[in-house]
């Protein structure tokens, strides 16, 4: 697979052959096929993985992937405390068709199973940097890439985690994740680009929704949007709420929903019945409801959410499915993406090759999920595209941006 600036991609690089120096700003690029919104209950990086309360001290497993001077680390949850993980395994397949894709003989991949606890991520991250490595991909919980990235930073390695747990990042511990924020502000700046003065939020309580509706004020505030109103409600429970909301519709065109896929349903029904839907005000939501049970709903026909586009994804799946027989977790392609990264600059940046400087190159990369960048904060940045549910499907109507350049509107 070729690996590219997503500044200047076009001819830099092909399979196999190495890069300059000054074409080293580099990215990921991915084989694009035709767009549709995936179904099933994964949207990428929409929430972290629910972390095992069990404690292990070791790492369960390991083993190596290639023979190369350069050693990258790999942190994936290969197993829990029922046993095997299709997660890890998800993971791990995609590192090693990342591996494959990139012709690399020059670097060794140090596979660690982190046993789905922090105690466990650290162990192995600890591991891997005793036997030599250079940088740390992974883990995937939250409280586990905080644990990895205090034994990381001690060893002034850097790490490149899969949570999109905000609070687990920090200088030196990127998040190659979907965080929600980059959702919400996508949501609002396209709504203000579309005439949208006053923007109600309609919010459940609870952890994602608290982040989304903090985003929510944040973005509001900078491009400009009243916020007359923001109901928050019980998951599942969302009936009160709403008729406050339908009491005051004279003062808002928009209304912003961060609930996921499953509980979409009873609020749809609470929309309706209170005579509130898409063709009277604009509703939209986040990238969780990139998922076949909410294209149908009648409140959301003509709602629009943000997703990174799925070309990329689909591509990476069939081939995944291809070589291993069955489909990858959503979140496979972060693992794809990173050990594809990591390959890509152990080519080309010499010994500054995990730099801060080189991580958080504002050119950014380009990935299987489109184009992203890394903060020196160790937040990041998605190109998000935005799709308009109708007719049980969804269609894009503003696409992702390919660089960092323009806005995607």
């Amino acid at each position: 697979m070729s690996i590219l600036s997503s500044r200047a991609r076009a001819g830099a690089f092909t399979r196999g052959r190495a890069v300059t120096k000054r074409a080293a700003l580099v990215g990921l690029a991915a084989t694009l096929a035709a767009c549709s919104p995936t179904s099933g209950p994964w949207a990428p990086g929409v929430r972290d993985l629910k972390l095992s309360g069990a404690t292990q001290t070791a790492p369960a497993e390991s083993e190596t992937i290639g023979t190369g001077a350069v050693k990258i680390a790999l942190i994936v949850p290969l197993t829990g405390p029922s046993g095997p993980s299709s997660v890890g395994a998800s993971l791990l397949n995609a590192a090693k068709l990342a591996y494959a894709d990139s012709g690399a003989n020059d670097v060794t991949i140090l596979v660690k199973d982190d046993r789905s606890t922090p105690s466990g991520a650290a162990a192995a991250t600890q591991a891997a940097i005793n036997e030599g490595a250079e940088v740390v991909l992974g883990p995937v919980f939250g409280a586990g890439v905080k644990e990895a990235s205090r034994v990381a930073r001690s060893a002034n390695k850097p790490m490149i985690a899969f949570s999109t747990d905000s609070s687990a990042a920090g200088r030196g511990s990127y998040l190659l994740s979907f965080p929600v924020e980059g959702y919400v502000d996508r949501g609002v700046s396209f709504a203000s680009q579309h005439g949208k003065k006053s923007i109600a939020a309609l919010v459940p309580e609870n952890d994602y929704g608290t982040l989304a509706m903090a985003q929510f004020q944040q973005s509001a505030a900078t491009y400009g949007i009243r916020v007359p109103v923001i109901e928050r409600y019980k998951p599942g429970a969302p009936g009160d709420s709403v008729k406050r909301l339908a009491a005051v519709r004279d003062q808002f065109d928009a209304l912003f929903i961060p609930e996921q896929a499953e509980q979409m349903q009873a609020v749809s029904k609470e929309l309706v019945a209170n005579g509130i839907d898409s063709k009277k005000v604009q509703i939209f939501g986040t990238g969780l409801w990139n998922d076949a049970r909410t294209l149908s709903l009648p409140a959301l026909q003509g709602a629009w959410f943000t997703a990174p586009e799925n070309a990329g994804f689909n591509a990476f799946a069939q081939r995944y499915k291809a070589k291993y027989g069955s489909d990858p977790a959503r979140v496979a392609t972060l693992a794809y993406d990173a050990v594809s990264l990591a390959i890509a600059l152990s080519r080309s940046q010499g010994s500054q090759r995990y730099s801060e400087s080189v991580l958080t190159n504002p050119s950014g990369f380009n990935g299987a999920d489109g184009v992203f960048r890394f903060r020196p904060d160790g937040g990041n940045e998605r190109g998000l595209s935005v799709l308009e549910i109708g007719g049980g499907s969804a269609k894009i109507i503003s696409p992702a941006p390919r660089n960092f350049t323009g806005n995607g509107a």
